[in-house]
């Protein structure tokens, strides 16, 4: 997942001359004891001790995988040295969804892994970015590797809804940088929303030429994705949770299947 992650941040970065922060969450000594079992005092001590030198471990052996792979993807992490993206690291203590949230505010993209559901893993990472962070999140899946087709093309989803325009608005820039831009549209627009004719005005202001992708089906989120695929878009952007994400994880919607199923990079804002 490092490396799937650090990979696309990488090449963003590189396309529009940005800086790559790697933030680390390292899991306090409290946290790695055994729960509900009785320690003498100097077994506690002991205990925290280890655990506090395993999270030391842990940490050198990350910021080794880091440097092998900046310099892989062509990256600056000596502070010595200067020309070259810049990448950082910092390691922070705490839960991934509090950090993720306070690092993130601050961040023109948050990049993290694809959220793996059947392990109960990166939701509530994603959660926070969107909801806690306020900013657009790259969601990358599996081992992807972006090769220089990424970000080329990109296809944007609209239905008129609020993330839908946030998402149009926080990624203005990836846009531009791209070769070409299709808006893919499909079903009502929602109440209030602007037609997708009006998104087309609005890119077409900037300098940006858009052409529109409609496709039909009942199930938006499969249809959005396979549409993508047969384009060959090698970036989706679109909103997430135009319903709240309790409704959505109770009910199922758009934006949890559109995750669970993608093999493509999405960037995504709530």
């Amino acid at each position: 997942m490092v490396s799937t992650v650090l990979a696309h941040a990488a090449e963003l970065a590189k396309k529009h001359d940005a800086k790559v922060s790697v933030v680390h969450c390292r899991a306090g000594a409290a946290d790695l004891m055994p729960q509900g079992m009785p320690l003498t005092d100097f077994a506690r001590k002991v205990m925290m001790e280890q655990a506090s030198e395993l999270a030391n471990q842990q940490e050198n052996h990350l910021r080794g995988i880091l440097h092998r792979l900046a310099r892989e993807y062509g990256l600056n992490d000596e502070l010595e040295t200067s020309g070259g993206v810049r990448c950082t690291f910092a390691e922070v203590q705490g839960r991934m969804a509090d950090v993720v949230k306070h690092a993130g505010r601050l961040s023109d993209i948050i990049v993290l892994p694809k959220p793996q559901r059947e392990r109960n893993l990166g939701q509530s990472s994603l959660k926070s970015a969107l909801y806690g962070a306020g900013r657009p999140v790259l969601v990358c899946p599996g081992q992807l590797q972006p090769d220089e087709t990424f970000a080329k093309h990109v296809a944007v989803g609209w239905n008129g809804s609020l993330p839908a325009a946030r998402a149009v608005a926080s990624s203005l820039d990836v846009i531009d940088a791209a070769d070409r831009v299709s808006i893919l549209t499909g079903g009502k627009v929602q109440a209030n929303g602007p037609p997708v004719e009006e998104l087309v005005e609005y890119y077409g202001l900037r300098g940006i030429a858009a052409d529109v992708v409609r496709f039909e089906g009942k199930d938006p989120a499969t249809e959005l994705l396979k549409t993508c695929k047969t384009i060959g878009a090698s970036l989706l952007i679109t909103g997430a949770y135009s319903h709240s994400h309790e409704t959505e994880m109770l009910f199922g919607g758009n934006t949890e299947r559109i995750v669970d199923r993608t093999e493509m990079p999405i960037l995504m804002a709530h």
